[in-house]
């Protein structure tokens, strides 16, 4: 947004004592009427706007002469480049804190900057003679020309070595202790009001079409210095496309998150690797509003859903050494946030940690009852795509652990008899490229939403390789689920091919131990070996030809509506109908909202919660386990809690 600070005539502060804060007064006093900002001096009240020129150490105006100006417009030099801006109009977010906190978060080599800034600050802070009268000449326009009509949301970068000139825009930081106004979470705002949705065609389950907004995506979200995306990098994994959309997640250490796409063309993975990182960030902490219930479960169980039904750990495993999560009983105090119960039809209280899955690690003093992912996080453009899209995505975990801990043999999809006849020749171009074979199966539940096992194999038994890989996908249209299948493992087979050899020792530990496995990583390390391949001899046992795609998938749910809130509510019937709930907790952020999108965490009492470590899954209190093998004709019988499959999972 444009904001005008000054017109011809206005009286404005101007702070800065050396070179750069002296020649913008110079410049200012052309057209306005300037005041030397010095402690002690004129108050901000009596300006109407002023400009903060940090260009030494110590040279700026101390906070107090223009904490109370509606308008204020800030310069600071550090490590040779001018920055200018943001404008900063009171009451509206986005100040140099903000600016401040994205910056640490954006770039990589933040935390060196910060120690550096710590150890020689006369060095990292301005040098008066780097500074020339040339320079300060070119930079004082600039300044001018902002304080006649900047816009709010950006930082103007100069380097005076060359005076190149660069744009930078920002979002403002929901938490900056400047200017962040978070509501509290309340029960109103949780409520869950469907509203017609109307889609481009019976077939797809989206709103809106992402590749028609990649400029403004990318000007929205992505910047090298201040953007909530550092950048959108092509990987070295090249079986198909894919897109890298690196995210900083904290202030203080180099945590970060990434979001991926992987498509048949970079267009389309450059906006989906952009959605994700989106989706992520919303699901790392609690973004758009602030928690404030915390009580236990026996004091709020009216009104909140029972912990117990998500599956927790054996009582025995808090007592192992190094254990990291508090152990859960009805009387522990923990915070909660509200959600939306679809069985209720009401909002309901949720385990902030099972709402949101990096408290843990942004907060080392946070102590959890449950290690939680992203499972159930999605990103729409609007809340309705954005609860579809969560619920296939449990959907499809829940089927790949099913189908692991019961051991299911699940139906061999034939990938030649597809349709689309692109998936034959993305399993070719996979086994050309990287000499693994690729494999499909249904693993559809008693739900009938379309799920998909993928693996890739390779030939012989070389331990410096993988053997297998897997990854999983779940949609509507199965012909779909099997290509995203495809495209989630090719990248997969080449990334743990690389450096695989030199694991080997812990792979080696990980056959032997699993609590060694500790990592999403490890998941896939460890089954990969040759040794572990026997783990999976459950899916290739027996004479199972192939069965054609369409065939496999013909009595699964499919819906096709030219509505996608039709389409919602007939998915949740299917869990509502087998007497679960479907329980929805609004995670968009103001950063989403500003580009029109929805994110949710999904939850659904029952389903299997993917967890990565051996020691962190959860299945103790899911009778579902159990049941569900026999419900659809896999056994004779319901499974014993010793038939259960004491393996590491392979996923993803």
């Amino acid at each position: 947004m444009t904001e005008t600070l000054v017109s011809a005539g206005d009286r404005v502060g101007v702070a800065g004592t050396g070179r750069l804060g002296r020649t913008v007064a110079e410049r200012l006093a052309r057209d306005l009427d300037v005041v030397h900002l010095t402690p002690g001096g004129a108050g901000a009240a009596e300006l109407s706007a002023a400009v903060v020129v940090e260009d030494g150490p110590g040279t700026g105006a101390p906070p107090a002469e223009v904490g109370k100006a509606a308008r204020w417009l800030p310069v600071r030099v550090e490590l040779g480049t001018v920055v200018i801006g943001p404008v900063v109009v009171d009451g509206v977010p986005g100040c140099p804190t903000c600016v401040r906190l994205r910056a640490v978060k954006a770039r990589p080599d933040a935390q060196d900057r910060l120690r550096a800034r710590r150890m020689y600050p006369e060095r990292y802070e301005a040098d008066e003679t780097r500074i020339t009268a040339f320079g300060a000449g070119v930079v004082a326009e600039l300044i001018a020309a902002e304080v006649r009509g900047g816009e709010t949301g950006r930082v103007l970068h100069v380097k005076l070595g060359s005076l190149d000139v660069s744009v930078h825009r920002f979002l403002p930081e929901p938490y900056c202790p400047d200017c962040g106004r978070l509501p509290d979470d309340g029960e109103e705002a949780a409520v869950v009001v469907l509203r017609p949705r109307p889609k481009p065609d019976p077939g797809v389950y989206r709103v809106r079409d992402l590749r028609a907004e990649t400029d403004a995506l990318t000007a929205n979200y992505v910047d090298v210095e201040t953007g909530m995306i550092r950048g959108v990098q092509r990987t070295v994994y090249s079986t198909y496309p894919t897109i890298a959309a690196p995210m900083g997640l904290s202030e203080t250490d180099d945590q970060t998150e990434m979001g991926f796409g992987r498509e048949l063309d970079f267009h389309t993975a450059q906006v989906t690797a952009i959605a994700e990182a989106l989706e992520r960030y919303a699901g790392t902490r609690p973004g758009g509003k602030r928690t404030v219930v915390r009580g236990s479960y026996r004091e709020l169980a009216d009104r909140a859903l029972d912990p117990k039904s998500l599956g927790l750990y054996p009582d025995s495993r808090y007592d192992v050494p190094g254990f990291p999560f508090t152990r859960y009983h009805d009387d522990l105090v923990v915070p909660w946030v509200w959600g939306y119960s679809f069985r209720r039809g009401e909002p309901i209280l949720v385990p902030e940690c099972c709402a949101y899955y990096r408290l843990r690690s942004l907060d080392p003093t946070y102590r959890p009852f449950v290690y939680e992912i992203s499972n159930g996080c999605a990103i729409g453009g609007c809340l309705e795509e954005a609860i579809l899209h969560g619920i296939l995505e449990l959907a499809e975990r829940d089927a790949f652990l099913l189908t692991w801990y019961a051991r299911l043999p699940v139906r061999p999809l034939d990938l030649d008899s597809a349709r689309d006849r692109r998936i034959p020749l993305m399993a070719e171009r996979l086994r050309r490229i990287t000499g693994a074979k690729a494999y499909a199966f249904d693993t559809t539940t008693e739900h009938g939403v379309p799920s998909v096992w993928a693996m890739a194999i390779r030939p012989g038994d070389d331990e410096s390789l993988p053997k297998a890989v897997c990854a999983a996908a779940s949609g509507f249209d199965p012909e779909r689920a099997v290509a995203n299948a495809l495209l989630e493992i090719a990248p997969l087979v080449e990334w743990r091919a690389e450096g695989y050899a030199d694991e080997l020792p812990r792979v080696r530990r990980m056959l032997t131990n699993p609590d060694e496995v500790r990592s999403m990583h490890d998941h896939s390390l460890v089954n990969g070996h040759p040794a572990a391949f026997s783990r999976f001899s459950f899916l290739f046992d027996g004479d199972r030809t192939p069965m054609p795609i369409e065939e496999s998938f013909a009595g699964a749910f499919r819906p096709r509506n030219d509505d996608l809130s039709v389409d919602l509510t007939a998915t949740v019937a299917r869990y509502l109908d087998r007497g679960q709930d479907v329980v929805v907790v609004d995670q968009t952020t103001p950063e989403q909202a500003l580009g029109g999108f929805a994110c949710v965490k999904v939850l659904i009492p029952g389903l299997l919660p993917m967890t990565f470590g051996h020691r962190a899954r959860r299945i103790d209190g899911i009778p579902r386990l159990l049941e569900t093998p026999h419900l659809l004709g896999y056994t004779e019988a319901p499974l014993r809690p010793e038939d259960v499959n004491t393996d590491p999972h392979p996923f993803p």
